[in-house]
């Protein structure tokens, strides 16, 4: 069942829709690093290597959520129900903001709901909570194999 969900994805709507959730995703992920530090501000005190990792996990991190997405909408055709799993893409957006983004913003909103603890620096500009993100859509991804490929359908084909 997932070599159909894969042969589906070569289609031009699901190239088309994968390229805008590409897009969303890259624009979303590059202004949470922008809040966080810029990218001229995190190369004059970490370096090159940090911006290109930032950069290249940004672009894995925005072609996996395109993919959760897009293999979402091909369960969806296939099954005729969605994946459970499809919520990990923005689960990790959501993340991102809550973590590696705008410092001073999380601090404020943990703080209006009562939590009073905050991260004073984060460190490598928050690099190490984009791979957590990266982790959970690896999740996402694997969760969705398993639901296209193991899952049943609730049509009962025994009569």
């Amino acid at each position: 069942m997932f070599q159909e969900a894969i042969k589906l994805q070569k289609s031009p709507k699901y190239i088309l829709q994968g390229l805008i959730f590409f897009s969303v995703f890259m624009v979303i992920f590059t202004i949470l690093d922008g809040l966080n530090m810029s990218y001229a501000s995190m190369q004059l005190e970490f370096g090159l290597y940090l911006v290109i990792l930032n950069i290249t996990t940004n672009v894995i991190m925005s072609f996996g959520s395109a993919l959760l997405m897009n293999l979402s909408t091909a369960m969806v055709v296939l099954k005729g129900k969605e994946g459970k799993s499809s919520t990990f893409g923005s689960l990790s957006v959501l993340f991102g903001i809550l973590t590696y983004g705008c410092t001073s913003c999380v601090i404020a909103f943990f703080a209006s709901i009562g939590i009073t603890f905050s991260v004073i620096a984060l460190p490598f500009a928050g690099y190490p909570y984009k791979l957590i993100s990266l982790v959970l859509i690896t999740v996402g991804l694997y969760w969705m194999y398993r639901e296209i490929e193991h899952g049943v359908c609730k049509v009962n084909l025994s009569k």
